[in-house]
């Protein structure tokens, strides 16, 4: 059928991200460093976005395209949205470089790691993993590792990781698949470690969730990281 969508200009798009949390169906999603449109059935065509577009790379015209799915829509909206609001992707930054720290990071004995399991990642992790059977879990967003430099030590001594996107990755699967896991094998605590960025927050809502789901009364720790790498809150 042929109706009105949004055209994006990858040409002048500079991924700047302003449009995203301007759709409010989420269709549209910073792809490659470039705004690309999710799913045509997710787009209503009536060019809420186009304003926040500094560069003038997005515009509406009439071309055959899937229908507009207004139920799909919004289920697809809560899935990128957390209890904090949607993940601004145009909070990008660059962190200042501090010589002093650089210098000590150089000189600083090297680590052994105490990561005790493969895989990690939850899509890939069994649902029945004999080693996260009773155990002390810690459930990471993907950026963490990299954020934080005493991840290892401050996190997943005598732990088990998993960890995940919720921006990113399918938010109903990874709750119920949690749900399952939690019911399956009982961990003796969860301590969820997310960034500060909102999006990350929706970590937390799905385990929290999770476990209310399962039924079960296991301790729930949250840890946030802030882009710089400190450990600023727990709760």
């Amino acid at each position: 059928m042929k109706r009105t969508i949004i055209k994006i200009d990858e040409e002048k798009c500079t991924g700047c991200g302003l449009c995203v949390p301007a759709c409010v169906e989420g269709a549209l999603q910073i792809i490659d460093g470039k705004a690309r449109l999710v799913s045509q059935k997710f787009c209503d065509g009536l060019g809420a976005c186009i304003g926040k577009c500094p560069v003038g790379a997005l515009t509406v015209e009439i071309q055959e395209a899937e229908e507009f799915n207004e139920e799909a829509a919004k289920a697809h909206a809560r899935l990128v949205q957390t209890s904090e609001g949607t993940c601004p992707p145009a909070q990008v930054m660059t962190l200042p470089s501090d010589s002093e720290k650089q210098t000590m990071r150089v000189d600083a004995p090297r680590v052994d790691s105490m990561l005790s399991q493969w895989p990690i990642q939850l899509s890939l992790v069994p649902p029945n993993a004999p080693f996260l059977k009773d155990a002390d879990w810690v459930i990471a967003a993907d950026c963490v590792g990299f954020a934080y430099p005493n991840f290892h030590l401050d996190f997943l001594k005598r732990r088990k990781l998993i960890i995940g996107c919720p921006k990113l990755d399918d938010v109903q699967f990874y709750e119920k698949k949690l749900e399952t896991m939690f019911k399956e094998l009982q961990p003796r605590s969860v301590t969820v470690v997310n960034m500060e960025v909102p999006c990350c927050f929706g970590l937390y809502k799905i385990a929290k969730d999770a476990l209310k789901a399962a039924g079960k009364n296991i301790p729930l720790k949250q840890e946030i990281i802030d882009a710089k790498g400190n450990r600023i809150s727990t709760r």
